[in-house]
């Protein structure tokens, strides 16, 4: 399944301008019927200068990254979360950032690639590994502790 432009909006709680995904792809279910482990999926946002968490010199910054993987990591649970019920969707916050290494941010007009990756979750808490290229190169990796209500 595919989701792209307001589709989004029934996947994560964000709301212009503040979405940070342009389009949800090629899901994995997860391993797991109880939760998110196993699931993956991969998104792409293209970067424009009007995005919120652009610097002044045309890149993003590392917070803009950081958010953008975990909506990332928001729209997988929220597919998940919805098939199994239609309703709103799930609510996260990141509860913690490990590992975060940023080998370049990415500048306006560039399309990023993200996959993400649910490991482990108990108790509304999922760890969560995500990964941001642009064409072949990686230009970010993060693992995150993400708390979803």
């Amino acid at each position: 399944m595919k989701y792209i432009g307001k589709d989004i909006e029934r996947l994560i709680p964000q709301r212009i301008p503040f979405i940070m995904v342009d389009a949800f792809e090629e899901l994995e279910e997860p391993t797991s019927k109880d939760s998110l482990t196993g699931a993956s999926g991969a998104t792409s946002l293209y970067v424009r200068l009007d995005n919120y968490f652009m610097l002044r010199d045309g890149e993003m910054s590392e917070s803009g990254l950081i958010e953008h993987i975990a909506q990332s990591a928001s729209c997988l649970a929220g597919h998940v979360v919805l098939q199994k019920a239609p309703g709103q969707p799930p609510v996260g916050m990141i509860a913690e950032v490990r590992r975060f290494e940023c080998r370049r941010r990415p500048l306006a007009g560039e399309q990023m690639r993200t996959t993400v990756t649910m490991g482990f979750s108990f108790g509304g808490m999922v760890l969560c590994h995500g990964a941001t290229y642009i064409g072949e190169d990686a230009i970010c990796e993060v693992d995150m502790k993400i708390f979803i209500q």
